[in-house]
């Protein structure tokens, strides 16, 4: 490979460099989507995995892979980590935080205010959000930033 390797690939490094201290097997795969770095870390057994696939976890090491990536490119990355499927429980998870507040609207509440969450999250909610028909915005700053949905 060139010495200009792309931030996924950086990414992929740092995340095998990882999975090599904590003595974890899993297979990487990278896809690119909108512009966007995925970086999926898969095992035939997901339990050995499982210690990482945490949310929590996976943030903190999406966040750490960012700053390796960073450092070798200079550039701000916008890559996406996924931990034995950790990212589509998470947005499940997010699905049915919208039926909730959907719910809370439909008896009569004026909007509903979600936690706050990643930018990522919220553009998962605000995509679920329109596809109930309904309307969302983002409030807050930093750490703070939610999501809240309404009729209007």
């Amino acid at each position: 490979m060139s010495e200009n390797k792309d931030a996924a690939d950086i990414a992929a490094d740092y995340i095998e460099g990882l999975l090599d201290i904590a003595d974890l097997d899993g297979d990487l795969e990278i896809t690119n989507s909108n512009g966007r770095d995925y970086v999926s870390v898969v095992a035939t057994d997901s339990d050995h995995l499982k210690v990482l696939a945490k949310g929590d976890t996976v943030s903190a090491l999406q966040e750490l892979t960012r700053l390796a990536v960073h450092t070798k490119t200079g550039e701000f990355s916008r890559l996406i980590l996924d931990v034995a499927g950790s990212r589509d429980a998470r947005s499940k998870e997010l699905e049915r935080l919208v039926d909730r507040a959907v719910e809370r609207i439909e008896g009569g509440a004026q909007s509903a205010a979600l936690p706050p969450m990643s930018s990522y999250e919220r553009k998962l909610v605000h995509d679920f959000v329109s596809e109930r028909g309904l309307q969302s915005h983002s409030e807050g700053e930093g750490a703070d930033r939610h999501t809240v949905i309404s009729n209007a």
